[in-house]
């Protein structure tokens, strides 16, 4: 492509519909808004082979049911898609919130999204797909075929909005039959997941970090001691030298080799980090050969871009050239024998620090491959960056070793990554918000094609309290990707670092996974070479049932449902579960705790399940093999099991076996039997046990031998029932003598901040705010309703809306406790309000009311103060020098289209953009009365309004993605009878 950032300027603008091709096979079809846009589109990274994008299928004639219709405008390609009402909408890719996603706006745009919440709109991938299911149960997908920036807007009930850089096409598939239906042929067009080693799939314990390596020893050990079941060690960025990628420490980390031989004797898998930026700095030799090769991305007058990241100053790959691939991944064989395991490639969205974007340069130069469409500009490839540093990995782990199968997990991904990375759902909070959040973003990542996946399990940031951290195990422990990790600073995150109830629960929740591992290897199979989804929502179950389409707490695993408890002070037995229809039968392994989930399977399956261990590596394939099965209505299952021997490649040249297990009901017998089998796998000698399902949890036995028949008489209904019965009775008798994890409310750590209490929510007119009074009554989230922007949101404990109580920055917000004074008055003239008050020492306190009014839904006001209490001799109070500082810090959506705009009190005119840094204006220079700030994508200002007479000083300063706009009082001593005071109030305004 001769065009460096693929923009076409037009006079006009255009409308229209657009003009389809049918693509790839039945039911597919690619959009353009004319025959020059769609010779003018970029190459396709999403699709496994370009071409099919480009080569229409001749043979087929089927018309489009849907045709998206274009609107072309300066640059801008906006695509709209109308479907029935009723409509619900999915996918969407890694995205925080609710799982049903009508109503929600996303950008994609892959970006370090710290502590992100649930209204936070870019996260770490970028996933331009929607999968919507239509009312009558049959789904549509369609996929934005764009690397650029893209807004997926889903406001507007039954429509899909994209807006992008022109010109891209839009690839529909179907509407067919079910939402699986839609994903297999996705899965034609992008590829399947990567075939994970089976050990991929057992439990990871991950810390940043687990420092010296006589501490990994001990986490090691300690595992096995405590039969807790676990894999796979994890090396965070502190086993390197300096963070340079591709050492080791020579204090911490002396010798690397010998560490993993004890890990693998042990059963240990070990999987270590590597960033993309790689430390500046002449003479260590991944800088010295990497600048030999001509490697790295380049500023726009042609030198290698210099960012700062873990290392201090770096350059970064230019993973879009082959020649840097190639470099990359021969660094990556040559690692690997130090006994590397699996590749964790972190940072690579590429997260930069000290910048307002938290990236590098949109203006920075990649010399890419011309099938990737050459040499273009940052912003072209920035959605691709993670996703080609991942492939690169995978490629150098093959080469290490063509008999073994990569394991990669990459923090930033695209649509595609899932062939050659796992994911997670990056930095999460320990939160209870954080838990109940992590089962729709594991499942809207499967939706949209990367179906291994899973959450940080506990928390990253923060302290998870024993209680939380066992519901979380509960349910992680059932995700597709099973792993623990935490923040530096944070209390210890293993399973017995909660107490003892909180480890039994833990080791319950994991021996479960493993007991279910055949099953889950088998679904990875079938993921590998089908395209089939591994977990799915529960309306997977009947798509046409309305009802179904918002459930967060419970998910499908196959054929199995399992609904969790993700609510502090919500237990299992106290939830009516919503069961779709079909027979459904209750199951568990004599397991049951009020802090594990409760498991279902469906009538008409048959599952595998294989014995008690603690790690992958001491299964046997002579191990008893286990078959749960669940007859239908009609007296029937059925059921796959696949085995290999776990790694390598011999599966894709017959080197497996699938085996497929039928039961059926006939004159009170239940015949099981295998029906077909495929592969050259020899068959097992082994030991078979049937467990027929009755319901309730209680089952009938028999045991015979793998490939013969195996027959069990079915007693009479009178029987059946007294045997539900009894099982019931051990249920709830198992429930009420367990031992509960305590309900810890308060976790010290090294932060000093507890992040997992529930925030106080304000909610009127226009607007939601949300208050953590423990934390100086901070404001962290300032969502704007109508326009679905989330102007502030911060971590919970650092940053957000505060007050500072003098020049010296002491917060409040970091020492302490606000108390909720009044909240939710309802006086006259107001909807919500809530008044707080903090004690900052000497006698003064910190006073906040923060008010919603009735007379005008579209503001919020808040009064601050600094007020004398208990002042007297000795507390320094009257001659105590304060400010009260003002302090909100709002998030940047869009950080180089934003921009703060005021009229001085003297009729200057002010525009301050990023690049200004931080400006303070007094006297006849401070705005006069209100400042605005603008975000010209969106069109809107966000207007404060607050008396001249109370700020002093005005100040901005423009952070990394963010921007303060602070009020400054007076400077002096407080007394009772003239407490300092800045009122003010925030709206927002449509702009030009």
């Amino acid at each position: 492509m001769a065009r460096i950032d693929g923009r076409t300027s037009m006079s006009d603008a255009r409308t229209g519909n657009m003009i389809f091709e049918r693509i790839l096979e039945e039911g597919v079809f690619r959009f353009d808004c004319s025959a020059d846009d769609r010779n003018e589109a970029f190459p396709s990274f999403s699709f496994v082979d370009p071409k099919v994008r480009e080569t229409p299928i001749m043979s087929i004639h089927k018309v489009p049911s849907h045709i998206p219709t274009f609107e072309c405008i300066m640059g801008q390609q906006v695509v709209n898609v109308e479907l029935p009402p009723g409509t619900s909408f999915y996918g969407t890719g890694e995205v925080s919130g609710q799982l049903e996603r009508t109503g929600k706006r996303i950008f994609t745009w892959n970006t370090d999204a710290w502590g992100y919440g649930p209204g936070t709109t870019s996260l770490y991938q970028s996933h331009p797909w929607v999968l919507a299911v239509l009312p009558s149960g049959e789904t549509l997908g369609v996929l934005a075929d764009t690397t650029h920036r893209c807004e997926i807007d889903l406001r507007q009930e039954s429509s899909i909005r994209f807006i992008s850089q022109q010109s891209y096409p839009v690839i529909t598939f179907g509407p067919f039959a079910s939402p699986i239906d839609v994903l297999v042929s996705f899965s034609h067009a992008i590829g399947t997941v990567f075939m994970p080693p089976k050990w991929a799939l057992g439990y990871h314990q991950c810390r940043w970090s687990y420092v010296p390596d006589a501490r990994v020893r001990e986490i090691a050990r300690t595992f096995r001691e405590k039969k807790i079941p676990c894999d796979v060690i994890w090396m965070d960025i502190d086993y390197m030298d300096g963070f340079r990628c591709f050492t080791f420490a020579k204090e911490s980390f002396p010798d690397p080799k010998s560490l993993v031989e004890e890990l693998h004797q042990s059963g240990f898998k070990a999987i270590w980090m590597l960033d993309p930026g790689i430390k500046y700095e002449k003479g260590f030799f991944v800088y010295d050969s990497g600048s030999e090769a001509d490697v790295w991305v380049q500023t726009a007058d042609g030198r290698p871009f210099i960012g700062e990241v873990w290392p201090g100053p770096c350059v970064f790959p230019d993973f879009t050239q082959s020649k840097a691939r190639s470099w990359w991944a021969n660094l990556v064989k040559d690692f690997i024998s130090n006994g590397v395991d699996g590749i964790w490639n972190d940072m690579n969205e590429p997260a930069i620090f000290k910048t307002v974007t938290k990236t590098m340069p949109e203006s920075n130069i990649h010399r890419g491959d011309p099938e990737f469409g050459g040499c273009q500009n940052h912003s072209y490839y920035h959605n691709v960056y993670g996703m080609l540093m991942a492939r690169s990995t995978y490629e150098g782990m093959k080469l290490a070793n063509g008999n073994k199968r990569p394991f990669v997990l990459t923090r930033a991904g695209f649509v595609g990554s899932q062939k050659y990375a796992a994911t997670w759902t990056g930095d999460n909070l320990s939160t209870w918000e954080h838990l109940h959040m992590s089962i729709p973003m594991v499942l809207q990542l499967g939706l949209s094609g990367q179906p291994l996946t899973g959450p940080d399990i506990g928390g990253f940031a923060g302290n998870a309290t024993p209680r939380m951290f066992g519901r979380w195990m509960g349910v992680g422990s059932l995700f597709p990707f099973c792993r623990a990790h935490s923040e530096a600073d944070t209390n210890d995150h293993e399973p017995w670092s909660f107490g003892e109830e909180c480890e039994e629960v833990c080791r319950l929740a994991l021996e479960r996974r493993y007991r279910l591992l055949p099953h889950i290897y088998s679904l990875f199979y079938l993921a590998h070479t089908r395209g089939t989804p591994v977990a799915t929502p529960i309306f997977f179950a009947d798509p046409k049932d309305p009802e179904l389409r918002k459930h967060e707490n419970s998910f499908l695993l196959g054929p199995i449902l399992i609904y969790a408890s993700t609510q502090r002070g919500e237990e299992l037995g106290t939830i009516q579960h919503k069961l779709p229809k079909g027979t459904w039968l209750s199951f568990d392994f004599e397991d049951s705790h009020p802090d594990l989930p409760a498991l279902y399977l469906l009538g008409g399956s048959i599952i595998p399940v294989g014995p008690l261990y603690q790690h992958v590596g001491q299964a046997n394939p002579s191990d008893d093999l286990t078959l749960l099965v669940a007859l239908d209505e009609n007296g029937k299952a059925e059921g796959l099991l696949f085995e290999d021997d776990g790694d390598g490649y011999e599966y894709s040249e017959g080197g497996y076996l699938l085996t497929t297990y039928v039961a059926e009901l006939q004159f009170s017998v239940v015949t099981v039997r295998i029906s077909k089998t495929e592969g050259k796998w020899r068959r097992p000698n082994r030991r078979l046990h049937v467990r027929i399902l009755l319901g309730k949890g209680a089952m009938l036995e028999a045991w015979g031998s793998d490939g013969e028949i195996v027959q069990v008489a079915m007693p009479s209904e009178t029987d059946v029932s007294n045997l539900v019965s009894a099982s019931e009775e051990k249920y709830r008798n198992r429930l009420e003598s367990a031992k509960r994890i305590p309900e810890v409310e308060t976790v010290s750590g090294h932060k000093g901040v507890e992040l997992s209490r529930t925030p106080v929510v304000l909610k009127s007119g226009d607007w939601e705010l949300q208050v953590v009074p423990w934390i100086g009554g901070r404001i962290f989230s300032m969502d704007h309703i109508p326009s679905g922007t989330q102007w502030l949101h911060s971590r919970v404990e650092v940053n957000g809306y505060e007050e500072y109580s003098g020049r010296e920055y002491r917060s409040p917000g970091c020492t302490e406790y606000y108390s909720v004074i009044e909240r939710d008055l309802k006086q006259e003239g107001e909807l919500e309000s809530l008044k707080l008050e903090g004690d900052i020492g000497g006698g003064l306190v910190m006073e906040r009311y923060i008010s919603l009014p009735k007379d005008n839904a579209k503001v919020f006001r808040i009064d601050s103060g600094i007020a004398a209490r208990g002042v007297g001799a000795g507390s320094g109070g009257f001659s105590r020098l304060v400010c009260l500082r003002v302090h909100p810090m709002f998030s940047l959506l869009h950080p180089t289209e934003s921009y703060v705009s005021f009229t001085s009190i003297n009729g200057s005119k002010h525009e301050l953009w990023p690049e200004s840094g931080e400006q303070v204006f007094e006297g006849d220079l401070r705005p006069k009365g209100e400042w605005m700030l603008v975000n010209r994508c969106l069109g809107l200002g966000l207007v404060n309004r607050f008396k001249i007479d109370q700020a002093y000083k005005c100040m901005v300063h423009w952070g990394t993605g963010t921007v303060n706009l602070e009020l400054w009082s007076e400077e002096r001593p407080v007394s009772k009878e003239s407490p300092l005071k800045i009122s003010h109030e925030y709206e927002v305004q449509k702009i030009a």
